[in-house]
């Protein structure tokens, strides 16, 4: 979006949109905090899975 078609929008909507996109960003973010966790916990289980097929 344009600065010029920003100014033709009313404040209220300004705010709705600023407010849908601070919690989309807000979910977005968590999101990528339980990725980043489960990515963290299948790299530190990684080498007990290796080790236990090691013995079979």
């Amino acid at each position: 979006m344009r600065e010029s078609e920003l100014a033709v929008i009313g404040d209220a909507e300004l705010v709705e949109e600023l407010s849908m996109l601070t919690t989309q960003t807000a979910r977005m973010r968590s999101r990528m905090a339980d990725i980043m966790a489960e990515l963290e916990r299948r790299r530190c289980a990684r080498p007990a899975q290796h080790a236990a097929s090691a013995r079979r």
